[in-house]
Parts: C-alpha cells; sequence; structure tokens
C-alpha cells in the first residue's frame, strides 16, 4: 500500500519547551492508526502538524505527496486532501446542520444546489444523522454535534481523517455512537490517525497504536501490544488509565 502520511525526524518546540523530539512514523492508504500517551507527550502536537495548524522546527512531513513543510505549499490543497476534527465542535450555531456542512464545499470547491444537498445527505447517512439535517446545534446533543462535525470533514472528501481526542468531552453513552461512526469509516477503508483515550477502541479499531512519551514514539504495534507492553512506560501508562 502507498504511504499516505509521513513524518521524518520531526522536532517541534514551544518557545523553550521541546514537544517533539524527533518523531518518526508511517501511514499508509486505508490504515486506521491510534496515537496513545499521556498529556504533554506531543501526540496531539504531532497530528496538528500534519496539516500544518502548526510549523515544525526541523525534521519533514509529507503527506499526499506534499511536503507540508514546504515555504512554498498549497495550504488550501493540503487541507482539501486532510480532514481534522476537533474534541470540541467548532459547529456554527446560527447555521443548520446542513448549512454547516456545505460551507465548505461551497466556498472552496465552488458547489452549488441540488450537489451541495445531496453532499449533505451522504455525509449526514455516513454518521446516521439523516433526520437532523434541518436541525440547529443547539438542538443536538454532544454526541450528535460531534458527528456532525465528522460529516462536515467528510464532505469534503478526505483522503486522510485526523480526530484529536474527540469523545473527551463526551459521557460514555455519548462517547460509544461517536466511536461506533468512526468504526465504520475505518472498516470502510478511510485512512484515520486518531488521537485517543479510549484504549478498547484503539485496541479493536486501529491496525497500528504507536505510544508517544516524552515528545517521542516509544512504542508501536498491533492492537495486541496494549495486552503485553514491552516497555516499562506503557505498562505504567495502561496501568493509570485502567
Amino acid at each position: 500500500m502507498s504511504v499516505v502520511v509521513k513524518l521524518e525526524d520531526v522536532h517541534k518546540s514551544f518557545g523553550l519547551v521541546e514537544v517533539l523530539r524527533g518523531v518518526s512514523f508511517e501511514v499508509s492508504a486505508g490504515e486506521v492508526v491510534a496515537i496513545i500517551g499521556r498529556s504533554g507527550s506531543g501526540k496531539s502536537t504531532a497530528l496538528r502538524c500534519i496539516n500544518r495548524l502548526e510549523k515544525i522546527q526541523s525534521g519533514s512531513i509529507e503527506v499526499c505527496g506534499r511536503r507540508v513543510e514546504a515555504p512554498d505549499l498549497d495550504l488550501r490543497a493540503l487541507r482539501q486532501d486532510v480532514g481534522i476534527v476537533f474534541q470540541s465542535y467548532n459547529l456554527f450555531p446560527h447555521l443548520t446542520v446542513e448549512e454547516n456542512i456545505v460551507l465548505a464545499p461551497r466556498r472552496v470547491k465552488n458547489v452549488k444546489g441540488a450537489e451541495a444537498h445531496a453532499l449533505a445527505r451522504t455525509a449526514l447517512e455516513q454518521v446516521g444523522l439523516s433526520d437532523k439535517i434541518d436541525a440547529y446545534p443547539e438542538q443536538l446533543s454532544g454526541g450528535q454535534q460531534q458527528r456532525v462535525a465528522i460529516a462536515r470533514s467528510l464532505a469534503m472528501s478526505p483522503k486522510v481523517m485526523l480526530f484529536d481526542e474527540v469523545t473527551s468531552a463526551l459521557d460514555p453513552e455519548l462517547t460509544g455512537e461517536v466511536l461506533r461512526v468512526m468504526e465504520k469509516l475505518a472498516k470502510g477503508g478511510m485512512t484515520m490517525i486518531m488521537v485517543t483515550h479510549e484504549m478498547g477502541f484503539a485496541r479493536r479499531a486501529a491496525d497500528r497504536v504507536i505510544y508517544m512519551h516524552t515528545g517521542k514514539v516509544w512504542e508501536t504495534g498491533t492492537g495486541a501490544m496494549l495486552g503485553s507492553p514491552q516497555t516499562p512506560e506503557l505498562k505504567n501508562f495502561l496501568a493509570n488509565e485502567l
């Protein structure tokens, strides 16, 4: 399978604090990768660097054939290929669900009329919310709002989806409904990189798990490694998570 995302010796600092200290990993087309680790380990920063929400100090990141750190990067084109969903839903409260979803396709891809409506319908079907197309965000639960945020990214037909702790603000029941949508996307062949604290989900849905510690890739393997950690750091992390 072709490599879609490749990080090589990536370093990123905020002031004097080095958050990423030589991070390297690859993600192939159709692969689902879960990044786990303590708060401050660099996992969310790595995700934000992939679509250049943050700039790196050194190393290289290649996404869909584009060098992300290049000064002449077409940022608009990169973000058409890379969808990202955050912990906060960031929906526009004055727009309906449909209007939230088609806003980017209309502005970026010049999608109009019936095509835009069909786009919203298809995206909402993927997340199980077809009946909420005319609702406003305040009329939805947190889990439903997060699923709309996922649909909004899917409407751009991205080649890679990034999920940054998308369930951390939700209660267990709502977390379950969002994770089921993500599992469905994974089974459908979507290339996904997700930062998550949901160990059971990571073990079940991910092709590969990356454990980050102190700004480095500390241990990597299939979901089975969560049952037999090879380093004391991962062992301690999992014991605290459970």
